[in-house]
């Protein structure tokens, strides 16, 4: 099976990002969300990060617009019809997607595949809201996607090996390195790298140390690019709380008990960056 034309659901930061790549590799993209204003948002973003690679003499003002050219705006999941993929990035949410992916199920052709960028939630369980499982496969992106290179290919227990073979080979064609993951709570990136953050948040919460500290300690210490208290502010903290009590809910381990300050925080709506204050505060 050959990919062409692609839909991705939702225009958010990881949609738009996902739709840019798709388009940049030749791919024809649907994006869709909601509300027009949602997607429109969600190509302002595409645009400015393609306008800085031409600033950049990465790509020329003619390429730049052979790109948006490849990206059509929807607000109807009809527009599935003649899609051979869909890469879901809606809000992090378990009974959001099923509803997506069995209304996807109807709507998109047999030979489709449906993939979530969920960064946590198990493939399985989504996959079992569809009548075609063997085809669901997580596609979970880094976040900014158009700069990182990795993407973890998740497996649900139905899913296809010629489906994994297509998602890796497509996956690829982006420039990026697909890496196999199973099914499990959290997969591999968030099951490791968001306990640390927990813990980086207990020890703040503890006292141990000042914020900059801990942050300071990591980046010097352990050459983290950025400490896990900014990061945290940067993915959002409502998605490491949420992260947090998936893997403690999946695993049933308190090792994964999420931090009583990062739900006070949360509570609080100190989001992070999106917010404008989370473990610290932004203009």
């Amino acid at each position: 099976m050959k990919v062409e034309k692609v839909m991705v659901i939702g225009a958010g930061q990881m949609g738009s990002g996902i739709a840019q790549v798709c388009a940049q590799a030749g791919y024809t993209v649907y994006l869709n969300d909601l509300k027009p204003e949602f997607v429109e948002r969600g190509l302002g973003v595409i645009s400015k990060n393609l306008s800085r690679n031409v600033d950049k003499g990465r790509m020329t003002e003619e390429q730049k617009q052979e790109v948006l050219n490849q990206i059509t705006a929807s607000t109807d999941l009809n527009d599935a019809r003649t899609v051979d993929l869909v890469i879901e990035a809606a809000v992090e949410n378990m009974e959001i997607k099923t509803k997506l992916f069995a209304q996807l199920d109807e709507i998109a052709p047999v030979h489709a595949i449906l993939a979530s960028n969920t960064s946590s939630l198990p493939i399985t369980e989504i996959a079992a809201a569809t009548k075609r499982p063997e085809q669901v496969i997580g596609m979970h992106f880094m976040n900014p996607v158009p700069v990182m290179k990795l993407v973890e290919i998740i497996r649900g227990l139905a899913t296809a090996d010629e489906v994994y073979q297509v998602i890796e080979d497509m996956t690829k064609t982006l420039g990026k390195v697909p890496v196999e993951v199973n099914d499990f709570p959290g997969f591999v990136s968030n099951r490791i790298l968001m306990p640390m953050i927990n813990e980086a948040i207990y020890t703040l919460y503890e006292g141990v140390a000042t914020k900059e500290a801990i942050d300071e300690v990591m980046k010097l210490g352990m050459n983290h690019p950025m400490g896990p208290l900014t990061l945290a502010d940067f993915i959002g903290l409502d998605t490491c709380l949420y992260i947090m009590e998936t893997l403690h809910e999946g695993f049933g381990d308190t090792k994964y008990r999420p931090c009583p300050l990062l739900r006070k925080y949360v509570k609080a709506g100190w989001l992070g960056k999106k917010s404008g204050r989370g473990f610290y505060t932004y203009e």
